[in-house]
């Protein structure tokens, strides 16, 4: 595997990054970790989700995405790790998150504590 500095953080990033925007939706919780076990297994130590994923964004099924990630992460050695994530933002429409998303300070630590 290769790998790139993430900017100038001294962070070093696969040149692949494993996107997870299925997990949740039509990607069952199982099979999900073992997508990501495969990619960290190829050394792969980029991992890309958002708070509104899975796709196609529902209110019943948002956060599923994250949520497979993060009880993987409770087994893994998170500093070897970079877990990028996006705050949703007002031009969506997604009135179920954090009741209808805004950029603002507050609405980005709602997103974060979530």
């Amino acid at each position: 595997m290769e790998y790139r500095p993430l900017g100038r953080t001294g962070v070093m990033v696969s040149s692949l990054c494993l996107g997870v925007m299925n997990f949740g939706g039509v990607t069952n919780a199982e099979d999900s970790i073992t997508m990501i076990d495969r990619a960290l297994d190829a050394g792969i130590n980029f991992i890309d989700t958002a708070e509104m994923y899975p796709v196609p964004p529902q209110g019943g099924t948002q956060g599923r995405t994250e949520e497979y990630v993060g009880r993987w992460l409770r087994t893994q050695a998170r500093d070897k790790l970079v877990i990028a994530t996006k705050v949703t933002g007002p031009s969506r429409g997604f009135g179920w998150i954090r009741g209808g998303p805004r950029v603002t300070r507050r609405q980005i630590e709602q997103a974060i504590a979530a």
